[in-house]
């Protein structure tokens, strides 16, 4: 059926174009005019509509004789259409995640670029601080000479650096190189009042014999972080677990989770310093005393402040 109609529709176009075209040529013959138009103008004008009666004829055709060609012009295009527009929208959402992906694949190249630069480093040399190593820590109270108390903090902090890293240089030079807007800040934050905690730490890898060594600060309230007889943490022991092999692991645990509540309260020491030998005081304790239940306090016993070191006691309750 399909093939008949397309030979049916060439056949057509082919009768009625030399009969738009003899048409076109005896109205110009005839000096025939439309519109007040030249009678060129007027046969062209009659050559166009013979060529729109041949197509409209052609799509009549097909619309009559073909359903295949009826459904496709009226149902499948607005349908078509509408899977084109839902398409468009799913698609938002997966080149957002794209992009995700793409930021992410980048970060994690950054990443590994930075790995490899330090793997370098370490192949090439003797790696003295790490990048992001605290290089020096130092406790400033703002008052009227803190440009000039700052700056024998930056003199000692170079000296201390360098005895690390040149050795054996003996004449003293500055070995520590600032972002001159890091200073300004420093002296800018501190001149407003209060006690401050700075910490220099390291912004590249430094090598043993490097010359110099990039930094940059971090400036911290010097706050109080646990005050004289505050409990900082504790834990219920049960009698099940009062061996000596299992009450060592629950005292290191305790004093663990004590190390890390005092960091988010701010405090930048590294470990809990203990009064006396804590671990046979418990065990002489448990050993007189055979209760069901124990509760474990990690007990401060002085005021300590962000930088100051932090001493505790551990007491044990009978429940």
């Amino acid at each position: 059926m399909a093939w008949i109609l397309i030979v049916f529709l060439i056949l057509l176009g082919g009768l009625i174009a030399p009969f738009g075209d003899l048409l076109g040529t005896k109205i110009g013959k005839s000096r025939f005019s439309i519109l007040k138009l030249r009678p060129k103008k007027t046969a062209t004008i009659v050559t166009i509509i013979t060529g729109g009666f041949i197509s409209s004829i052609s799509i009549g055709l097909l619309l009559l004789v073909s359903e295949e060609f009826r459904q496709r012009l009226f149902v499948d295009i607005p349908f078509l259409q509408k899977t084109l527009d839902e398409s468009k929208k799913a698609l938002v959402p997966l080149q957002e995640e794209r992009k995700r992906l793409e930021d992410k694949i980048n970060y994690k190249e950054k990443e590994l670029n930075k790995l490899k630069s330090d793997v370098k480093e370490f192949r090439r040399g003797n790696v003295v601080f790490k990048r992001g190593q605290t290089l020096f820590i130092a406790k400033i109270t703002s008052n009227p000479n803190i440009k000039l108390n700052l700056g024998k903090i930056y003199n000692s902090a170079d000296r201390y650096v360098q005895k690390i890293v040149i050795p054996s240089k003996k004449e003293i030079k500055n070995i520590l190189l600032w972002r001159p807007s890091d200073i300004s800040e420093i002296e800018g934050i501190t001149a407003k009042g209060g006690d401050w905690i700075l910490l220099i730490k390291s912004a590249t890898n430094v090598l043993k014999g490097d010359d110099f060594v990039f930094v940059y600060p971090e400036l911290l309230q010097n706050k109080i972080i646990v005050r004289r007889g505050e409990v900082i943490t504790s834990e219920i022991i049960d009698k099940k677990d009062l061996d000596y092999k299992n009450i060592n692991t629950k005292i290191k645990t305790l004093l663990r989770k004590t190390r890390d509540e005092i960091k988010l309260k701010g405090s930048i020491v590294n470990e809990i310093n203990t009064r006396g030998d804590v671990f046979k005081k418990i065990r002489d304790s448990l050993e007189i005393n055979k209760d069901l239940k124990y509760r474990f306090e990690v007990v401060s016993l002085k005021d300590s402040k962000t930088a100051d070191p932090i001493i505790v006691d551990l007491n044990v309750t009978r429940l």
